[in-house]
Formats: structure tokens, sequence, C-alpha cells
């Protein structure tokens, strides 16, 4: 799908043709409308195809007089998905005063500005522009990672309770999540000083101070996904031993109830005998093997008790 929109003081506009300023944003493009921006702007087609791979690595490349900017972005996955965050490549190419974005599904980041959340841009300044793409994406990523943590102390509170694996996979599937986002955070961060080293646009001094800040941004995204993978690591190992614990205190409850229940089933088996047995022929036998039963489990359940087994 292709849609081409243009700045105004409202806000963007959505129009038919590009134009000089103008934002072209493909999601899932088919072959005829990459041949037809191809085409339009003379830029190499694997500018608009290597996004669409999902393991593209962030990189930036100059060729022909255009840039392709790969970025990769946080993308939050339908709610009954297995793994809940993903990341995703999404190519920004710059070429004759227009900016062209690209990318396989739309993805979180685009969505922020297409719905408007974003303020005060405009794809006129494209410069600004493509820093704001950045800074974004960074916050995007902070976001989903306070998100995740969120979702691990939920996780946690019920561990505590657990016998089964399913909180165990829950958190197995929030840190490949959080690997996603790592090595994602890392090649950006790789990107961005290339970006910065090479000139691929120029800055004004707002423009240099806003790269500034989502260099720090970034690195302390990078910082937080690292902490938060390290702890669920940590958090994995140990409640894999809580689920034991917990089911080694079960196994031995359930041990000792047998233990106390096989007691009356001794002394009914014996007294069921066919041989001469005491007090048979005395009309309270029934009643003296139920109290002698009942006896005997009480001394077994006090036993058991100052052991501190039950």
């Amino acid at each position: 799908m292709r849609t081409i929109y243009r700045g105004t003081p409202a806000g963007l506009e959505q129009i038919d043709t590009h134009e000089s300023g103008a934002w072209i944003n493909l999601v899932n493009p088919t072959p005829r409308e990459i041949e037809e921006v191809v085409s339009w702007f003379h830029i190499p087609s694997d500018f608009l195809t290597d996004p669409l791979d999902v393991d593209e690595r962030a990189r930036v490349e100059r060729e022909e007089g255009s840039i392709l900017i790969v970025l990769r972005t946080p993308h939050r996955e339908s709610p009954d998905a297995v793994i809940p965050y993903t990341t995703f490549p999404l190519g920004i190419v710059i070429t004759q005063n227009v900016t062209i974005t690209v990318c396989l599904i739309g993805v979180d980041l685009l969505e922020e500005f297409l719905s408007g959340k974003v303020k005060h841009f405009s794809p006129e300044k494209q410069s600004r522009f493509i820093l704001l793409l950045f800074y974004r994406n960074t916050l995007l990523y902070m976001r989903y990672l306070r998100d995740i943590n969120r979702m691990t102390n939920q996780v946690e509170q019920s561990l505590y309770r657990a016998l089964k694996n399913e909180e165990l996979i829950h958190l197995l599937n929030l840190e490949k999540s959080l690997v996603f986002f790592v090595t994602s955070l890392r090649s950006n961060a790789l990107m961005m000083e290339k970006f910065h080293a090479i000139g691929c646009i120029r800055m004004n001094d707002e423009e240099r101070d806003l790269f500034e800040d989502l260099t720090v941004e970034n690195k302390q995204a990078l910082e937080m996904a690292n902490i938060y993978s390290s702890i669920l690591s940590d958090m994995m190992d140990a409640f894999a031993s809580v689920i034991s614990n917990n089911l080694n205190v079960i196994m031995k409850l359930l041990t000792t109830v047998t233990i106390i229940l096989m007691i009356p089933t001794l002394v009914a088996s014996i007294y069921g005998m066919n041989v001469d047995l005491p007090f048979q022929d005395t009309p309270f036998a029934f009643l003296f093997t139920m109290v002698l039963s009942i006896v005997l489990s009480v001394m077994g359940i006090l036993i058991f008790w100052r052991k501190q087994i039950l």
C-alpha cells in the first residue's frame, strides 16, 4: 500500500501525487508500487526491497545521490501472540527533498506520526523529520521496556504459588522480546554513529541538540534492556527452583497423608484375617478396632507435627 502526505498548518494531509517536501509511506508495497517509486526518483530498487526483509540489520547506505537508512523499530504484537514484542526494519529513503518510508507492516512508530501524537512536525523539514523518527523510536523502546517490566512483576506474583510451567514460559517469551530489543538498540546505535560520521543531513544547532538527546536516550534504552534482561534471566532461574520446591512440598504432604491413612487400613486388615484375634468374641470388637485405628492415626499425626513435616 502506498500513501503520500504533505504537511499543513493543521497537520498531515493525504495527497494523490508526490511533490517536493512530501512523505511517501510504503507498507508491504507491491512490485508495481516499488517500480513506480523507483522510476519517479531514480533510486536503486534494493533501497525499497531490503527493508522488507524482517532480518535486515540497521545501517546507512548512500548511492546515486540518495540515502537509505534502515532503522530497527519495536512493534507490539496482538494480545494472543506468543511473543508480545518484536522488532522490524524500517527503511527511510532520503531523495530529492522527498522522504520515503518502507516497511513490511504498519509499525507503531509511523502510527504515532500518522495519528497526530507527534506535534509540530512537517515532512518538508526533512532533517528534523528524520531526527524525530529516531527520537520517537527510542522513546517507543523505553515505553515498551516499562511495559515488559510491569508484565514481569505481574507474572512474579503468581509464580510464588506456581506448580506448572506456564508462568516460566511467559517469562521466557518476555526474555525473547528483550533479546530482540537489545540486539536492535545496539545496531541502531551503530547506525546513528555512522549516520553522524558521514553527515547524511545538514543540521542546525537545534537539530544537533536533538541528535545528542536521542543518542543519550538510545544508550539509556539499551542499558535498561540489558538490566531487565539480566533481572529476568536470574528471576527465571530462581523461580524454577521455587516451582520445584513447591512440588516437593506437595509430594511430602501427599506421602504423609498416605502413611497416616495406611494405619487404619493396617489395623482393619489384621482384624479381617481368618485367625484367632484378641477381643474377637466381645461385643465391642468393632468399637475396639475403630478406637485403636483413631488412636494410632492421631499418634502418627502428632509425630509428623513435632518433626514439622505437616
